[in-house]
């Protein structure tokens, strides 16, 4: 019978999480399984989950099934209800060699179908360490969980509170990526910036970052997953002004840009501060960009708030917006609010998707004739260290940091003809 086929719905993390699961169901032995990882940010990521079994199911009538992830943890019962999920598993018991163990060799066995324990007893997390998710960009995770209690948010529910991996098993790890070949490393986690409140000396995000690029000499690149930007420190914003090997870009969980909102999100930062911080990071590193998180149709949300985050595309000179429809997730405090209705949610939406690009077709444009060191991801798809997609006419080394001209643009990448000789 066939290895485990993974189906891998929402963030990176999941992505990179997906990976390691993939290894213990490998070595555990397990066979001929189809394992989805999911998630719940939305409630339409929760349905797209559900879509996803029965379309496995229907294209696999006898293979078991499955579920884990942030929706299967939050809600189990309603996976558990589903005829076609053969096993609900939680976020921490499938990061467990034991569970996978326990699945061979026969999955519709004696084992208890539902595993999903109190992801809030979790205290730490363990080194569910992989060399090399990625083929020519590595990430790592280390941070999970958040201990912040935003109003519309499931995920500390299906993640538990934050958690760090001490420094020295990064960079341990990186070290070992590095002399794999791997020239960028990317650091994720659910609230990055959080990472090191629960270890010894409580150091901070910006702490591990410069002890990284110290102690990794031989590392290309170093970037930085999304980022709560009010919480970013002195070192951070030190290693953005003066560290050439961390890349310049930033994605940021700003969510709306008006303050009342805001308020009722229970964010912990105003509209002026997302706008200071992007001055600053600008000031201290010019060619730096930003990405962000945004939610359309937030409840209460009025035109005149909405208007607030359409202007923040601008005030804060973003690029590359990732614009969330607002939807209700039971158990929220959100969910409880008065809503705004279907229609204009989906036409809030749309105006800031347009408006995201424009702001990411000024960007290509002021591109134009920028030379670049851009990172191969394929033969002639590369990105820039903005992480701007980059699209060459003649073949590149894949996996490689080449140096090119910008040429022009198509669609929303950039585009050029050849790496430059030195």
């Amino acid at each position: 019978m066939s290895v485990p086929v993974f189906h891998t719905l929402g963030c990176r993390l999941n992505a990179y999480e997906s990976e390691a699961m993939k290894e213990l169901a490998e070595q555990a032995g397990v066979k001929g399984a189809h394992v989805v990882n999911t998630c719940a940010v939305t409630a339409e990521a929760v349905r797209k989950a559900r879509q996803e079994i029965r379309r496995i199911r229907r294209e696999n009538p006898d293979a078991p099934i499955i579920v884990t992830g942030c929706a299967a943890q939050t809600e189990p019962e309603t996976f558990a209800n589903m005829p076609e999920v053969t096993r609900v598993i939680g976020n921490t018991e499938k990061m467990q060699a034991s569970t996978w163990n326990a699945m061979v060799p026969d999955l519709i066995g004696e084992t208890e179908r539902v595993q999903v324990d109190d992801i809030m007893s979790v205290k730490e997390t363990a080194g569910h360490l992989i060399d090399g998710f990625g083929r020519h960009r590595a990430y790592v995770q280390v941070q999970n969980g958040c201990d912040h209690r935003c109003t519309f948010c499931i995920i500390p529910f299906g993640r538990g509170n934050s958690r760090s991996v001490p420094a020295g098993v990064v960079i341990d790890q990186i070290k070992r990526l590095v002399d794999r070949g791997f020239l960028e490393v990317v650091l994720t986690g659910v609230d990055l910036t959080s990472w090191g409140a629960d270890l010894p000396g409580e150091p901070r995000l910006g702490d591990l970052v410069m002890r990284i690029l110290k102690l990794i000499p031989d590392l290309p690149r170093l970037r930085i997953s999304s980022i709560d930007s009010i919480e970013a420190d002195e070192n951070l914003m030190q290693a953005i002004a003066t560290e050439p090997r961390l890349m310049p870009h930033l994605h940021l969980s700003l969510q709306h840009g008006d303050n009342m909102i805001l308020k009722r999100m229970k964010r912990r930062h105003l509209r002026d501060d997302a706008i200071r911080f992007c001055e600053e990071a600008r000031s201290l590193r010019p060619d730096i960009v930003f990405g962000a998180d945004i939610i359309a149709g937030f409840p209460t949300e009025t035109e005149e708030m909405f208007d607030n985050s359409l202007r923040l595309v601008d005030d804060c000179g973003l690029t590359f917006l990732h614009v969330f429809p607002y939807s209700p997730r039971k158990g929220t405090p959100a969910a409880r609010m008065p809503q705004v209705k279907g229609p204009f949610i989906k036409d809030r939406a749309a105006r800031l998707r347009a408006k995201g690009d424009q702001a990411l077709e000024a960007h290509l444009a002021s591109q134009q004739g920028v030379i670049h060191q851009i990172l191969m991801e394929s033969a002639q798809l590369g990105r820039t260290g903005q992480f701007t997609e980059v699209n060459f006419s003649m073949p590149q080394p894949e996996g490689q940091i080449v140096t090119a001209k910008i040429t022009g643009r198509a669609g929303s990448a950039l585009t050029a003809d050849q790496a430059l000789a030195f």
